[in-house]
């Protein structure tokens, strides 16, 4: 799978069905023993927990005075998992050395990569139902090490967060922990992505914070913005062969999840300028559609306008994207959303919680 990073791709070994549902019976019988374990500072991967609850979590954080963090990035963690390591840790509560050994061969099944088989003697293959559960196991050690020393933070999957009251305290925090992450836990820590900043300054979960009124708020950072308009970009290609109600549903479905997810953000002007420039991209759509003269005449016919007016659009000769500036007149807001195409801006005001 690509990531974020241009050009780094995430390994996926995906287990074989029985395998699969061999595993899913480890994690059920697993999870709640290791519930009881887990620091309620984790919340990936773990049942009725979120990433908007890791954020509002984050929040309170900022709101007592926690204003510079420490940003952790493991490099590459699930490929880099020592498995001795995770062995040792699972068997401090595990007592059945069948499991145990059963875990351990699952990490050693090695994956096979364009037909050739490949060896997993580190790290740990994400794709399988049993992976979330290990990483949590492995990371609840720094966790708890955090906890021991008293800090405040907070983690979602190996995206860890420490929140600290000065920028010194912060750095002084990051040296140690990145020693203690290193030389007990075996993993390695990407020193070009951690590092210690003032809270407004980081990237977490998708969202970027800010200070108004003394209260930390929520914003949807730039490089999420830019990877909505990407998609946004990619579902309204004019050139994708997709018929008009099919490309509406798949906008609608995109709209619904990436506002869901980003409910917490402020962003009613963000919306309102994205939903300006995707129904132009809409209007440039049928444009496109009302191809010869002939057809635009007939198309634009159909609405209340001057026979001068309808003379005029049809016989424009402006480029496409110029050309959807005068079709405001003619496919009008609630004429876009008669067709069924959502409006970002609507759906956001019935679902937002601020």
């Amino acid at each position: 799978m690509p990531k974020e990073t241009k050009g780094e791709m995430r390994k996926l070994g995906v287990p074989t069905v029985v395998d699969r549902v061999f595993q899913q019976a480890i994690t059920q019988i697993l999870s709640p023993i290791y519930e009881e374990q887990f620091s309620e500072n984790s919340y990936g991967f773990r049942p009725k927990r979120s990433a908007h609850l890791a954020l509002k979590l984050c929040q309170q954080n900022v709101d007592d005075g926690y204003v510079y963090v420490a940003d952790i990035d493991l490099d590459k963690f699930f490929d880099t998992v020592c498995q001795s390591k995770l062995t040792e840790v699972l068997s401090r509560t595990i007592k059945d050395g069948r499991v145990i050994s059963l875990i351990h061969k699952y990490l050693n099944a090695g994956v096979v990569s364009n037909g050739m088989f490949e060896k997993t003697e580190v790290g740990m293959p994400q794709g399988g139902p049993l992976s979330p559960l290990l990483s949590n196991i492995m990371l609840n050690e720094l966790d708890k090490e955090l906890e021991r020393r008293g800090h405040r933070f907070v983690r979602y999957a190996d995206d860890s967060m420490i929140f600290c009251k000065s920028k010194k305290s912060a750095e002084r925090t990051l040296n140690s922990i990145t020693k203690y992450i290193e030389r007990k836990l075996f993993l390695k820590v990407n020193r070009e992505k951690t590092k210690v900043a003032y809270v407004s300054k980081v990237k977490y979960l998708g969202y970027s914070f800010y200070r108004y009124k003394g209260k930390c708020r929520l914003r949807v950072h730039p490089k999420s913005v830019a990877k909505m308009k990407a998609k946004l970009k990619e579902l309204t290609s004019r050139s994708n062969g997709w018929g008009n109600g099919y490309r509406a549903l798949k906008l609608k479905q995109f709209i619904k999840g990436w506002i869901n997810y980003f409910s917490l953000a402020d962003m009613k002007e963000l919306l309102r300028k994205s939903d300006e420039w995707l129904r132009r991209r809409i209007r440039a759509i049928y444009w496109k559609q009302w191809k010869k003269i002939k057809t635009r005449y007939q198309m634009i016919r159909k609405f209340d306008l001057p026979i001068w007016k309808v003379h005029e659009l049809a016989n424009c000769r402006k480029g496409i994207w110029r050309s959807t500036i005068m079709l405001n007149s003619v496919l009008t807001n609630k004429e876009i959303a008669s067709r069924g195409y959502l409006s970002m801006t609507d759906y956001y005001l019935k679902t937002c919680e601020n």
